[in-house]
């Protein structure tokens, strides 16, 4: 379990970083010196003088696979006043996404960050949408001031683990 306050965490749910698939996790456009694990690992997205940056432009492409199958139920995105991310879209198991075709594909969902999101607020998801989800793409499309530099200081996911049935462990009855 992550060190998160058990307020920032809605009710019913838990921080999902325990259940990120670490060896698959990119970021398109990050800065070299201001990459996503400054955003997202245990311990760095609690030290607020590191963060995510963009480098060519302001927008940041994220694919998190998951190493079991998850409910996504909400998000929370802490960013600076200016820089930090406005329009982000979310991806339900879309893999290989790239910034020339990322609008070829109707996001599962769609957030407008507002300065209380940005201060930590979680967001809730359209949750029909990640009832399933093995993996997770995050675009963020702008920032708040239009400027060219997108600031994440964390990104936490909240939502739940799938039970699912091990079929290797069923064993077959036989007819007596």
């Amino acid at each position: 379990m992550s060190a998160e306050s058990a307020t920032d965490i809605p009710k019913g749910q838990v921080d999902l970083l325990d259940f990120i698939d670490w060896s698959g996790v990119e970021c398109l456009n990050q800065s070299s010196s201001h990459s996503l694990p400054n955003a997202l690992k245990q311990g760095y997205r609690e030290d607020a003088g590191l963060n995510l940056e963009s480098d060519a432009d302001e927008q940041l492409l994220i694919y998190i696979p998951f190493n079991q199958v998850v409910k996504l139920h909400s998000f929370a995105i802490k960013g600076p006043e200016e820089e930090g991310p406005k329009t982000v879209k979310f991806f339900s198991n879309k893999e290989h996404m790239c910034f020339s075709n990322v609008n070829d594909f109707p996001p599962s969902d769609t957030a407008e960050l507002t300065e209380e999101n940005l201060k930590g607020k979680p967001v809730v998801l359209k949750y029909v949408k990640f009832q399933n989800v093995r993996s997770l793409t995050i675009f963020i499309e702008d920032n708040q001031s239009g400027s060219e530099l997108t600031k994440v200081q964390k990104i936490a996911l909240y939502g739940s683990t799938v039970e699912t049935t091990d079929m290797k462990g069923l064993k077959k009855i036989e007819d007596h």
